[in-house]
């Protein structure tokens, strides 16, 4: 008998993700269904956390960060190690638990997890680099005679959030620079997908994580806002909204933050790029992860002489991909987290149409699945323009000159990232000094990321680095020691 394409990731029982507190998994009273988008579904139940839930794995935290901050960095490094192997063991079922939750191809899904295990070895390799410096101090009289030294010790308790876009990646990149560098943390998953980021925390506990090193509470906004703001919490680290970014920092006094938030990723492609090249590139790249990436390609700044000859290609790349079953190995296109994702980037996109863009191709919704769709005419003050869509949608924009690309873009509240293809360093580096933002790809789109990288942004698009190297010196604070000899 033939399989269907599908039968590798039928092998899926729902379970109910617990809170963990402490060296415990706990029971609570209530839980909530978590549906399957595309099949609609329940797939598994996450619980109601309680206000003395969270107070207690912070206290749980905060009673294991000294011990936990005395472990040798080699330690560290090994059960980061450890738990990379747990996640290369289970590609598979952890793949399908991602797709099913969240409605993601299960080639992004794939994809996905074996990028995070990548993040737990690269944190390994910082855990046993965590440097100091010397600071000479013969510049002065005073100094003279003096060492002085910058040492890093653990922040402490970090406060973890992490969105539903990409909730174990994401997740990992909280966790991993986390325990490198000796912290303890509480851990609010998203609760559109709790399931799969209850899945890392198993395999941290298996991985041997002491107690109370990774405790996981799961809830929405009300538990999100008591973690950030109780006086045991050190550091606090968020990815998601700008909206709740800013929230958060009004919040935090004066601890630090490292904020990951929106952006509404632009891509220039000037006369004289290599047309083909571009346009695939960003057909793939606005539509992969049905757009819900906030480096996901949403505008393309277009140079007037070439725009026929690249929305031609755009269109005929963006017609090609399937939208479908997202457990299929064929698909391209999967579903949004939820329908009410979907009806509302139908809105935006009817709204944008009815104040006179064009639909060249897509426009249309399927349940919580909306169609690769390719926009023009449209004008900077449209939603699906000057917001951040999260879909997939990409706009193509003509621009005359290149300060008129660059100021189109910096117009934007976002800063994240940035793309432009062509052939010219003297464009390439008037791009670089133009454009605002926290990463500029050259020959690339915005959508471009390596989890070694330091990756952020800056306006609304947030503030800090992540990366394993680069998070881990956030969660480090600095102890300057002095030696009168």
């Amino acid at each position: 008998m033939t399989s269907t394409p599908t039968e590798k990731y039928a092998a899926f029982q729902p379970f109910i993700a617990r809170n963990r507190v402490g060296g415990k998994w706990l029971k609570t009273a209530r839980t909530v269904p978590i549906v399957d988008p595309y099949r609609g579904t329940v797939v598994g139940r996450a619980p109601v956390t309680t206000l003395a839930d969270l107070g207690a794995a912070l206290d749980a935290a905060t009673a294991a960060r000294a011990k936990f901050a005395a472990v040798p960095g080699y330690e560290r490094a090994a059960l980061l190690r450890r738990i990379a192997a747990l996640i290369e063991r289970d590609v598979t079922s952890l793949a399908t638990l991602l797709t099913r939750e969240t409605g993601k191809a299960i080639r992004d899904s794939e994809g996905e997890i074996r990028r995070s295990l990548e993040t737990f070895s690269l944190a390994a390799e910082e855990a046993i680099r965590i440097e100091g410096r010397h600071i000479p101090l013969d510049g002065s009289a005073m100094g003279a005679g003096k060492l002085a030294m910058l040492l890093r010790f653990p922040v402490g308790v970090v406060a973890a959030i992490t969105p539903y876009n990409a909730p174990f990646n994401l997740a990992a990149h909280k966790i991993a620079p986390s325990i490198a560098a000796g912290n303890t943390m509480v851990l609010k998953p998203p609760p559109q997908a709790p399931l799969i980021v209850h899945r890392l925390a198993e395999l941290v506990v298996e991985a041997g994580a002491p107690a109370g090193v990774l405790n996981v509470v799961h809830g929405g906004a009300t538990i999100g806002k008591a973690l950030v703001s109780d006086p045991r919490v050190d550091f606090i680290t968020f990815t998601g909204s700008s909206r709740a970014g800013a929230a958060i920092k009004a919040a935090s006094g004066l601890r630090r933050v490292a904020l990951e938030l929106g952006g509404n990723g632009a891509t220039i492609v000037h006369a004289d790029a290599d047309i083909a090249r571009a346009a695939a590139a960003c057909a793939r790249n606005s539509m992969r992860l049905a757009g819900q990436s906030c480096i996901s390609v949403q505008s393309v700044h277009v140079h007037a002489s070439v725009l026929d000859k690249f929305l031609d290609r755009l269109v005929a790349e963006v017609d090609k991909m399937k939208l479908g079953d997202p457990l299929d190995p064929a698909t391209d296109v999967g579903t949004l987290i939820d329908e009410a994702a979907a009806q509302r980037i139908e809105q935006w996109v009817h709204d944008a149409a009815d104040e006179g863009a064009h639909v060249l191709t897509g426009g249309r919704r399927h349940g919580a699945a909306f169609e690769p769709t390719v926009l023009t005419r449209v004008a900077p003050t449209m939603k699906v323009v000057c917001e951040e869509v999260f879909g997939p949608v990409v706009n193509v924009l003509p621009y005359d000159t290149l300060d008129d690309a660059f100021a189109a873009i910096n117009a934007s509240p976002y800063g994240l990232q940035a793309g432009i293809f062509t052939k010219s360093n003297e464009v390439t580096f008037a791009a670089i000094r133009a454009l605002r933002v926290g990463g500029i790809i050259v020959n690339g789109t915005s959508t471009w990321r390596t989890d070694q990288l330091a990756y952020g942004g800056v306006k609304a698009s947030g503030i800090g680095r992540e990366g394993p190297r680069y998070a881990i010196e956030d969660m480090t604070e600095q102890r300057l020691v002095v030696f009168d000899l």
